[in-house]
């Protein structure tokens, strides 16, 4: 069964990708979520070839993931996650209605640009991809995060509330994967909890591991 609010007669939507890329798994996972018909484009990053002029034509910035969805192209995990659940979600429970929803799903997106990305995301592509890494910082950065999520899930199923949006999927990735980084998830119960509730959302899709 496919998405409701997808035309018909549209043509798939387009991920271009990298499989050990967190930020793209983001998308695709929000896309398996709400069952969106969709193409996956892998993109070499070991060959540089997210540096393309093609592929810059997409992105200046030279990053996945990029969505094209039906000739409208975004790039940025978060707007993307924003943009899929804005459009597509038939119970409008990903984003929420209520600005007070709206504004603890932004705080976590935020959350998910700076410390995730700074602290177990950092630590991750030292390790696998052999990249430059100041290890103390980024260890320091995601004890200081995941101490404060651990402590707010003693209280919340999910990020925000009781059921999940798209805050979970914009910090699922790298937490889950934080032990590719050398990060020991023992010290976080509830955070291994958090991420086994993810893993057993209906159409979940899991990210390769290194």
């Amino acid at each position: 069964m496919t998405n409701l609010l997808f035309p018909k007669d549209a043509q798939p939507l387009k991920l271009y990708w990298f499989e050990l890329s967190g930020h793209a798994h983001r998308v695709q996972l929000m896309l398996s979520l709400l069952k969106l018909p969709h193409e996956i484009i892998p993109v070499n990053l070991k060959n540089a070839e997210h540096k393309t002029p093609n592929f810059l034509k997409m992105n200046p910035f030279g990053q996945v993931p990029v969505l094209d969805d039906n000739g409208f192209i975004l790039s940025d995990s978060s707007a993307i996650l924003v943009y899929l659940a804005t459009k597509y979600d038939p119970e409008q429970t990903w984003l929420a209605k209520d600005p007070e929803t709206i504004g603890e799903i932004q705080r976590w997106l935020t959350v998910a640009s700076g410390p995730l990305l700074n602290g177990p995301a950092s630590a991750r592509v030292g390790k696998i991809f052999g990249r430059d890494v100041d290890f103390e910082k980024a260890y320091l950065i995601t004890k200081n995060l995941f101490n404060v999520i651990e402590q707010h899930l003693t209280s919340s199923t999910y990020l925000v509330g009781d059921i999940p949006t798209i805050a979970d999927v914009a910090l699922y990735t790298y937490s889950a994967h934080s032990p590719e980084g050398a990060i020991d998830l023992t010290p976080y119960p509830m955070i291994k909890a958090w991420i086994k509730s993810i893993e057993a959302l209906p159409n979940f899709i899991p990210m390769k591991s290194s």
